[in-house]
């Protein structure tokens, strides 16, 4: 045996493949899906689905019996609220969009899992993203999975050195249509055809706005309305309160002034929205804190790197630096719609140096 391997088994194809493949690798594997949280409205019951849902715990279980592997059930659902739904209520509030996928990696995937995996006796976890492990100079890092149009490391950033050096990634130098196949020449047809979930996991509807007004019942007498203005402090309108905009937002402002309109800014001291045109969205640089360093132990002087801004931005030549516990990026070419809260990844090639949440300077 190669060693003891926790995975995190969700149900769904890519975890399933995974399995198929550290067994085959010879790994001793014991797989382990967690219930995270409960849906909460009629809304979010009807449509509970996904890597989340109770249908995927039992499909994951039975994949486990039908490899005979041991698994676990992990229920995490006061870890999980008290780190990935309240952090993602507080951003909202605070006027900044939140990334509920990066906080759910560091701190459940790579946190509760983790501990769990060293109560089992496990030497690794192991996921289905898609995503590599490199390491130099005593350091690990994350590379781009192989297949650009599925790669995740957008999303893993924040994890730590010892995570690293424990995780194995077994679909990370293959593409989505391999791993259709290996689930359909292995005999599981109908996992090979699953459908992948798109939406924030505990928000299967999608409306957050809802969300966010059912565990934050006080929060439109506490807030309520306040005004639009153009960037010059033109008061335009009126809107239902800040937590419900996000930079960059167009559709959904209810409000008609003869030509499209963006959110160019949001105050949450004031409850005040700002519109502007598109272009008026265009940022030569930004700042982050929060900072994780993956490839560096620092950054000296200057770096060129990739700036990815949001998951499926294709990212942005840019310079970084260093300076004090933040990094300033300066674009070559103007980046749209930067968004506090969201995360800023920064990529060599194909080698994540590291990232850091967008913040206001």
């Amino acid at each position: 045996m190669k060693g003891k391997v926790l995975l995190c088994m969700s149900g769904g194809i890519d975890s399933s493949v995974a399995a198929m493949l550290l067994k085959e690798e010879g790994y001793e594997l014991h797989g382990l899906t967690y219930r995270p949280y409960d849906a909460i409205s009629p809304a979010c019951m009807e449509k509970q689905t996904g890597c989340c849902s109770v249908d995927a715990i039992f499909e994951a279980k039975a994949l486990a019996n039908d490899l005979h592997i041991d698994h676990t059930v992990l229920d995490i659902r006061k870890e999980f609220d008290k780190t990935v739904i309240q952090d993602f209520i507080k951003e909202y509030l605070s006027g900044r969009t939140p990334n509920p996928c990066v906080v759910c990696n560091r701190t459940i995937k790579w946190g509760e899992v983790i501990k769990k995996a060293d109560e089992l006796g496990c030497d690794y976890i192991a996921t289905g993203h898609y995503a590599q492990i490199g390491q130099n100079n005593g350091r690990y890092y994350l590379i781009k999975g192989d297949d650009d149009n599925k790669d995740q490391t957008y999303f893993l950033w924040q994890l730590k050195q010892s995570d690293l050096k424990r995780t194995l990634f077994p679909l990370g130098n293959l593409n989505k249509p391999q791993v259709r196949k290996i689930a359909h020449d292995k005999g599981y047809e109908s996992i090979s055809k699953k459908r992948e979930s798109q939406e924030i996991c505990f928000i299967p509807d999608n409306d957050y706005r809802r969300f966010i007004n059912e565990r934050v019942p006080e929060f439109a007498n506490n807030i309520g309305e306040g005004n639009y203005v153009d960037t010059s402090g033109k008061v335009l309108g009126t809107h239902k309160g800040y937590p419900f905009y996000t930079i960059g937002q167009r559709k959904g402002l209810n409000i008609a002034l003869g030509r499209p309109m963006y959110v160019i800014d949001i105050d949450p001291e004031t409850n005040t929205v700002v519109l502007g045109d598109r272009h008026e969205l265009n940022k030569n640089e930004l700042w982050v804190d929060n900072i994780n360093l993956m490839k560096y132990e620092n950054i000296e002087g200057e770096l060129e790197v990739i700036t990815k801004i949001r998951y499926n931005n294709k990212g942005t030549l840019s310079r970084i630096s260093q300076q004090g516990d933040k990094i300033r990026v300066e674009f070559y070419e103007p980046a749209w719609a930067v968004t506090p809260g969201q995360s800023a990844v920064f990529y060599e090639n194909r080698d994540v140096v590291g990232g850091g949440i967008i913040c206001r300077k």
